[in-house]
């Protein structure tokens, strides 16, 4: 292997692998999205 395919290859798997962990710790840190609760949802609502 030339050493102008290697720079490439490594300089590639490089990048791929800190995009994979920036994405991955962005994931990490959101804050979680609040799940409706379906039973105070219905409590406004007449019952028939």
């Amino acid at each position: 292997m030339n050493p102008l395919a290697l720079t490439v290859m490594l300089f590639t798997m490089i990048s791929i692998t800190l995009i994979t962990i920036y994405f991955f710790v962005k994931v990490l840190k959101a804050p979680p999205k609040p799940e409706p609760d379906s039973y105070s949802e219905n409590d406004d609502e007449p019952r028939v």
